[in-house]
C-alpha cells in the first residue's frame, strides 16, 4: 500500500505532511510549517537516528509564527520517504554522505527554494555541516546540535592507513575487564537491525527506553569531556554508547525503562507521540537508518578532497547540557569551534534540563536559541 502523508492528528497546528516527488530518486515525506518569504530564505531541519521529520513538531510552530518557510524531511532510510533499498546487502553507497547532501539539493530543487538555513540534529549534523561545506552559496547559515563536526577527513599518507584512533579501539573495548564494544560498530552488524525491530520488549517499548536513557530524565548522565579517544575513555560513557559486548541495543536499554508513572508524566514525549515513532518504525525497520553508519565507515575519497576547508557562513552549536554527544569524540568539539573548521563560530550553547533529544526536550529554550542565531 502506497505511503500517505500523516493525518492531521498528529501534528500541531500550523504543520502541514505532504510528500515531494523526485528528489534524488526519492519521493520524500516532509512538515512544512510557514510560507515562502521573499527574501527566499527557508529553515530546513535534519532529523537523526532513530527520529523522524516528527522530532522537529515542537519547534516548527514557532519558527513560522517568526515568519520563517520552514520544511523538516523524513530523510533517506526513514519514515515515509521511500525509493531506498532496506536490506543489509543493499548497495550502501546511497547512505554516504555525498549523496545525503545530494538528498537536500534535490528537495531545495524539487520545492524551488533560496537560500537554506540548514539545521542537523545528532546524525544530521554532519549532513548540515557537510551541506554549508560544499554549498555556501546555498547554506547561509549552519546549526549543529549534538553531534560536533570536527573537519572533513585527512587525505591518509597511504592507501592503507587506517582513520587514526580506530584501527585498534575495537579490540581494546573487547579486551577490558568489563568487556565492551562501540555502538558504531554494533550498528554496522547484520544483528542491530533484527535486534530492534524485534525486541523481545516491543518496538514501542524499546524506543521508551532508548529515548529515556539518553534524555536529561535518566539521572546517570552527567557527562564531560574524555582525555582520549581509547578504550578505557570511552568506558567511560553509558552504554548506549560502549555497550557490554554481549548484547544488542534492545537488551541494553531495557533495564532502563522508566517505571509507568514517569512515563505517565512525560510530556516531551507523552505515550501518543511515542507511538507514532513506533508505528513508523515497525513498518519500516531500522536499517535504512543503520545503513547511515555502514556507510560512514567507508572513509569517501570524495570527502577528503575537502580536507581543510572550512564552514566560512556564521555556525553554532547547541546541545542538552545532559547529553554525552558533544563528548563522545574527544577533541572535536574544541576542533570544530577552531578557525580550521568554523571560521565565523558563534559559540557553544548547552540548553539545562536536556539530554540528547535536546529540541524535543527543552523545544521552547531550543527554538529562543534558533531565533536569536537566525536573527543576528
Amino acid at each position: 500500500m502506497p505511503v500517505q502523508p500523516y493525518p492531521a492528528r498528529w501534528l500541531p497546528k500550523g504543520i502541514r505532511s505532504r510528500l515531494v516527488t523526485n528528489v534524488n530518486g526519492l519521493s520524500m515525506h516532509v512538515l512544512e510549517a510557514g510560507s515562502p518569504r521573499t527574501d527566499g530564505l527557508t529553515v530546513l531541519l535534519l532529523h537523526g537516528f532513530p527520529e523522524l521529520a516528527y522530532s522537529w513538531r515542537s519547534v516548527m510552530p514557532g519558527l513560522a509564527d517568526a515568519g520563517f518557510h520552514v520544511i523538516a524531511p523524513d530523510q533517506r532510510g526513514y519514515g515515509r520517504t521511500t525509493g531506498w533499498d532496506a536490506g543489509y546487502e543493499a548497495d550502501i553507497t546511497p547512505f554516504g554522505m555525498p549523496h545525503l547532501v545530494r538528498d537536500v539539493m534535490g528537495l531545495r530543487q524539487a520545492l524551488h527554494l533560496g537560500t537554506i538555513a540548514v539545521v542537523g540534529h545528532d546524525f544530521g549534523s554532519p549532513v548540515a555541516a557537510w551541506c554549508g561545506l560544499l554549498r555556501p552559496d546555498v547554506f547561509t547559515r549552519v546549526v549543529l546540535m549534538s553531534a560536533p563536526f570536527a573537519g572533513a577527513p585527512s587525505i591518509p599518507d597511504g592507501a592503507d592507513t587506517p582513520p587514526s584512533g580506530r584501527a585498534t579501539i575495537t579490540e581494546d573495548l573487547a579486551r577490558l575487564s568489563e568487556p565492551r564494544k562501540h555502538y558504531q560498530d554494533y550498528y554496522r552488524t547484520p544483528a542491530a537491525a533484527e535486534d530492534m525491530l524485534h525486541a523481545r520488549q516491543g518496538v514501542h517499548a524499546f524506543l521508551r527506553a532508548y529515548y529515556h536513557h539518553k534524555s536529561a530524565d535518566w539521572p546517570g548522565n552527567r557527562p564531560f569531556p574524555l582525555k582520549a579517544f581509547s578504550a578505557q575513555d570511552l568506558a567511560e560513557m553509558p552504554t548506549y554508547y560502549v555497550m557490554h559486548l554481549n548484547r544488542g541495543m534492545a537488551e541494553t536499554v531495557a533495564e532502563h525503562m522508566p517505571e509507568a508513572d514517569s512515563i505517565r508524566a512525560n510530556r516531551w514525549l507523552p505515550e501518543d507521540v511515542l507511538a507514532v515513532y513506533a508505528a513508523e518504525y515497525e513498518r519500516t525497520g531500522f536499517q535504512g537508518g543503520l545503513n547511515w553508519y555502514r556507510a560512514a565507515a567507508l572513509r569517501s575519497p570524495v570527502q577528503e578532497i575537502f580536507s581543510g576547508r572550512t564552514l566560512v557562513q556564521p555556525t553554532i552549536f547547541i546541545a542538552g547540557d545532559r547529553d554525552w554527544g558533544p563528548y563522545q569524540l574527544p577533541g572535536a568539539l574544541d576542533r570544530m569551534a577552531s578557525a580550521g573548521v568554523c571560521a565565523d563560530f558563534r559559540g557553544v550553547h548547552f540548553v539545562p534540563g536536556a539530554g540528547h533529544w535536546v529540541q524535543q526536550e527543552q523545544p521552547e529554550a531550543t527554538l529562543a536559541l534558533l531565533l536569536d542565531f537566525l536573527a543576528a
